[in-house]
């Protein structure tokens, strides 16, 4: 029997088009054997799905994904298999939240200064309401009232020129916590750095033990992006320093053009060591 498994992907606890429910649907129909729902500086999901769970679905692990940065650069650390009501982890959600929230009122306020975009009070209010909202919530609205052709555009054209060098969680901050709520912290597509920027060769490998000093257990060496070369380099790394491999698609639903499952993965039989030793390791942690 074939095993599909996704670890990383995103509902409308965050950036995602699909409700936590919706989406366990979507992965019952996709065939997935284990995923993860990992939502930007939220563990929502995780409380909302276990007990939706029926005989026969898919194994679920618990996850989240925090935006970080520091003087190197910018990091999205990825977590898995904590407990979400463990205080390490309810402080940095509680803080991932707060920036994010400080960043959406001033890009609000950024663009009405700056090119005169305003949005009707329902509008923000609706907006506010969500429970993580971000750039491409934004970028929505901005395509809904005319200010621009796409999100994409919308984004990149506006949004983005705006910048927050100083409220950020900083990746030790971020590994820290998840391991002190007995998890695992993984680096996201760790080639991708700021923007469009591509992190290679030695500058990747002395990002990677730079975090690893913090306690990086892992890198998703499998991901929707990624080039074979880009993949067999992280698989290189993960096999030199003993790493934990994950495999995700960062599927947003209708926010990004991914499908579920979408990982780069093959088969079981050739399912890397780190990747086996990952999922024995968060299976422990299930209750």
């Amino acid at each position: 029997m074939s095993e599909i498994i996704d670890l990383h992907m995103h509902s409308t606890v965050s950036d995602g088009t699909d409700s936590p429910e919706e989406l366990l649907a979507r992965v019952r129909e996709a065939g997935l054997t284990c995923f993860s729902i990992t939502d930007h500086d939220a563990i929502k999901a995780g409380r909302i799905i276990p007990p939706l769970l029926t005989e026969g679905d898919p194994a679920f692990l618990t996850g989240a994904e925090f935006s970080c940065r520091d003087e190197e650069g910018k990091y999205h650390i990825l977590g898995y298999g904590f407990d979400p009501d463990s205080a390490p982890m309810r402080a940095l959600v509680e803080t991932g939240h707060r920036l994010r929230m400080s960043k959406v009122l001033a890009r609000l306020d950024f663009l009405k200064s700056e090119f005169g975009f305003s949005f009707p009070e329902e509008e923000l209010r609706q907006l506010f309401a969500l429970d993580n909202p971000g750039k491409p919530h934004i970028g929505n609205l901005m395509v809904r009232y005319g200010y621009a052709e796409t999100k994409e555009q919308a984004i990149k054209g506006f949004i983005d020129r705006i910048s927050f060098r100083d409220e950020y969680v900083r990746p030790e901050e971020a590994i820290r916590a998840i391991l002190g709520g007995s998890g695992i912290p993984v680096l996201a597509h760790p080639s991708y750095g700021d923007g469009d920027d591509l992190i290679l060769g030695a500058d990747m490998e002395q990002r990677l033990r730079r975090l690893m000093e913090f306690g990086l257990q892992g890198i998703e060496a499998f991901y929707s992006g990624f080039t074979p070369r880009l993949r067999l380099e992280q698989l290189s790394l993960a096999e030199r320093y003993g790493l934990y491999v994950t495999a995700g698609s960062d599927y947003h639903g209708k926010n990004k053009l991914i499908s579920l499952g979408d990982t780069g993965l093959q088969s079981a039989e050739k399912w890397p060591e780190g990747l086996k030793r990952f999922l024995n390791e968060v299976e422990k942690k299930q209750p």
